[in-house]
């Protein structure tokens, strides 16, 4: 098992220094919709998981590519040290129910990226963060549903605290980001829809997909690896079937 990593002024230098020397991808919308997701840096203790409130069957899991079985759908086991939030949105979203997803939405007008995806985290999991904590930037990633989304990584602070939004959020958890640095993840799978490996990122007992997925590969390639460039690219990354609405 990996250990959590300490949630520190050294991990904050390291990240921001990464992201500042990475040359990252800025995609043109050409028709497409803007939107913004936040990577928040928190802290966290090993067992301060919170119990899934969302009901999971064997069915729901089938619609995941290459599932074999094995998998709960709950989030239980990865909070420990430096951590990022996880949503679970709501049931009751009439797009991406229930789905895994960052702190995010779109930009509105007059908006830069770094504004929304700092609104959106007020808005969504109730944490009032200042401009001064961003860090920087990843690559764009454009998703099935026709947006390009932008992620933003955040350094919120040790004492930040989460109240999630019931309108849009089921419940925010706080995973370990040495749970990003397993030996397994990330792993690809082939659909037949596509000719683009579908990437999954392990954690707890569910596979987090693109645009999510590609996303915190991204985080954990620039961020806790430090590769850079074309070495840490995630553009081509293919989402299941099921998050293409």
């Amino acid at each position: 098992m990996t250990a959590p990593i300490r949630y520190d002024d050294d991990l904050r230098e390291a990240i921001e220094q990464r992201l500042a020397r990475h040359d990252r991808v800025e995609l043109e919308l050409e028709g497409r919709r803007h939107a913004a997701v936040a990577i928040v840096l928190v802290d966290s203790r090993v067992g301060d998981d919170v119990d899934d409130p969302h009901e999971f069957s064997d069915a729901d899991m089938r619609v995941i590519p290459g599932y074999e079985g094995g998998l709960d759908g709950a989030m239980s086991g990865v909070a420990g040290g430096a951590s990022f939030v996880l949503c679970r949105r709501s049931a009751g979203l009439s797009t991406h129910a229930s789905q895994w997803a960052l702190p995010g939405g779109r930009v509105d007008d007059g908006e830069t990226v770094v504004e929304a995806a700092l609104r959106e985290t007020w808005e969504e999991v109730g944490a009032r963060i200042p401009p001064d904590r961003v860090l920087g930037l990843l690559d764009d990633y454009a998703t099935r549903s026709g947006y390009v989304m932008t992620p933003v990584v955040v350094w919120a602070g040790s004492d930040v605290e989460l109240d999630p939004n019931p309108d849009e959020v089921l419940a925010a958890y706080r995973i370990g980001l040495h749970e990003l640095a397993r030996d397994d993840s990330p792993r690809f799978v082939e659909i037949p829809e596509s000719d683009r490996p579908v990437v999954q990122v392990p954690l707890g007992g569910d596979l987090i997909h693109a645009p999510t997925g590609a996303v915190l590969v991204g985080f954990r390639w620039v961020c806790i690896d430090g590769r850079v460039g074309d070495d840490a690219r995630v553009g081509e990354f293919e989402q299941p079937v099921f998050a293409w609405g």
